[in-house]
């Protein structure tokens, strides 16, 4: 039996101890409040007295994460770390000394949704011309339990914004297409909403596999949306992931269709399995150098956004 820590217990953090519990691991938790199910510490240093964990995951605001990170290192940890997206709310940040980036894995987990896995397979005989990705939704309504103004989405200093909170399409982007070479991106806070983050950017990239991605992220959309359209010289694929849909079309025909239902745990028991050694395939999460290159296009893109100019990768 695995011993888990999970550092955080919000909503994300809650959610990934469920999931370890049901996985069969032993799961304690680093938090300030008592929790029915689990023995919680009040720091990691603490946990990892007594505790004794194998696999830490890092599921504290996005501010928090080089401090979390830190206090393994110094504490000599060299088990796995799985640390929620984005790796860091600071762009120019980097590891802390002491932890090997080999041991790091980083919360990107649309690299385990079946839609984009097919995605990843079809590209294999495509040479892809442009891609668009979106992803968009009316923040008030996103945590309607909770007043948004209050949520660290809506905090600048907490880590919030679309470019990190909504980076996973950064990611898809650099997994699928490559790695970036330069971009430009207009951004920032444009709308009503009483939030210091900012609340809408678009990028244009270029990539090593696709010369032309797009990348829209909001926080403005009453629809909610999360969508990938891949374009190459005789064939169209197009993903909607709210809906669980992707087709392919050629010279106007839909040639192929793939409908899943995922509940909502599925891609984090998919993560969770391949760092526990117990996947079917050896598909990894999203590495540490993968998620460092994930802050530098946001770094970029809001260099680009503030200089209205191209910036180099």
């Amino acid at each position: 039996m695995t011993r888990t820590l999970v550092v955080g217990l919000g909503s994300i953090g809650s959610r990934h101890a469920r999931v370890l519990a049901e996985l069969g691991c032993d799961v304690a938790a680093v938090s300030a409040r008592a929790h029915a199910a689990l023995a919680t510490y009040p720091t990691i240093e603490a946990a990892l007295r007594d505790f004794e964990a194998s696999y830490v995951v890092i599921a504290s605001e996005t501010h928090a994460h080089r401090r979390d990170l830190g206090a393994l290192a110094a504490l000599g940890f060299s088990g796995t770390v799985l640390v929620e997206k984005p790796l860091f709310a600071d762009a120019a940040a980097a590891l802390p000394e002491g932890l090997d980036a080999e041991q790091v894995f980083v919360g990107y987990d649309l690299r385990f949704h079946p839609l984009l896995v097919e995605v990843e397979r079809l590209l294999d005989d495509l040479a892809p011309r442009a891609a668009h990705l979106a992803v968009g939704q009316h923040l008030p309504g996103w945590r309607p339990e909770r007043d948004y103004r209050a949520v660290y989405s809506a905090s600048r200093a907490r880590g919030g914004g679309v470019l990190r909170d909504l980076s996973h399409e950064l990611d898809v982007a650099c997994w699928l297409f490559g790695a970036p070479r330069r971009l430009t991106a207009r951004g920032g806070h444009h709308s009503a909403l009483q939030i210091d983050s900012d609340d809408s950017y678009a990028l244009l990239i270029e990539h090593e596999r696709c010369p032309l991605v797009t990348v829209q992220l909001d926080y403005l959309d009453h629809q909610p949306r999360r969508t990938l359209r891949v374009l190459a010289d005789e064939t169209t694929i197009a993903v909607d992931l709210v809906g669980g849909e992707l087709a392919v079309y050629r010279d106007g025909v839909r040639t192929h269709a793939q409908r899943v239902a995922l509940a909502p745990d599925d891609v984090y028991i998919a993560e969770h399995r391949a760092l526990l050694g117990a996947a079917d395939d050896e598909r990894l999460p999203c590495s540490a150098a993968d998620a460092l290159r994930v802050m530098r296009v946001i770094g970029a893109a809001e260099r680009a956004a503030v200089e209205a100019t191209w910036v180099a990768l």
